[in-house]
């Protein structure tokens, strides 16, 4: 069951709704927080069971969802739809990472990857779909990589999946014109805890923080945006 938040009548009104899969991890908590200070009605998807966590940033939040599974995802927009009133953007931010090399490594990383990264993305799009193209301003963003333009040892599998979200990005959009914008970021290194201790020898000052790129995400994702539809926007450093 999800966890609902009360926010005053006027955000109520106002609102916009935003959908963000993936809302349990350092990047969608930095787009929610932004999404709630922007006003917008904010709606947490996962795989984890966030339902009754206290700490998080979103109004509803459904948790223990699997977006590998169609039917689990079409049941949980279905209950967004119905709760919330509609769905005006679907933000794509459930994810994962892996560092191996194809010598010595094992195929079934390709297959985790590719169901993690695009799978979630296409299964999540194609459920939310009846609700955004009603939508006056519907919008989906996805999370492509600056790795998946020019790739590097060991990160194989990762970038071909984000490739595939770059593709599905460009495709969709071609399939929704005039209905909903689907646009994508291409994000280099994410300043994130995890990365910091993964790469503990790098240098984390070009890094992207995750408050800028969620900058970007909801900026994809506001009516302003309205015009840009099938870009894969490189967010790859700060100053």
């Amino acid at each position: 069951m999800p966890r609902k938040v009360q926010k005053s009548s006027e955000n109520q009104m106002s609102a916009r709704n935003i959908v963000i899969t993936g809302g349990a991890g350092i990047l969608g908590q930095a787009v929610a927080k932004q999404a709630l200070v922007n006003g917008d009605h904010v709606i947490l998807v996962d795989r984890a069971d966030i339902a009754g966590l206290s700490g998080l940033a979103g109004d509803v939040r459904f948790g223990g969802v699997d977006l590998t599974d169609p039917a689990a995802a079409a049941q949980v927009m279905s209950a967004i739809a119905s709760e919330c009133g509609g769905i005006d953007a679907l933000l794509n931010i459930a994810g994962g990472f892996i560092w191996e090399t194809l010598d010595g490594g094992m195929a079934d990383s390709w297959d985790r990857m590719f169901a993690i990264n695009l799978r979630t993305a296409v299964v999540a799009s194609q459920a939310a779909l009846p609700w955004l193209v009603q939508s006056a301003e519907g919008r989906i963003v996805n999370i492509g990589a600056a790795g998946a333009v020019k790739s590097d040892a060991g990160m194989g599998a990762y970038a071909a999946s984000k490739a595939g979200v770059a593709r599905l990005t460009e495709s969709l959009a071609r399939e929704l014109l005039g209905k909903v914008t689907v646009n994508a970021v291409l994000p280099s290194i994410i300043d994130t805890p995890t990365n910091r201790a993964d790469m503990p020898d790098a240098d984390p000052t070009d890094w992207v923080v995750p408050k800028d790129l969620a900058a970007a995400i909801l900026f994809l994702a506001s009516v302003p945006a309205r015009a840009i539809t099938g870009a894969l926007l490189p967010v790859t450093g700060r100053v």
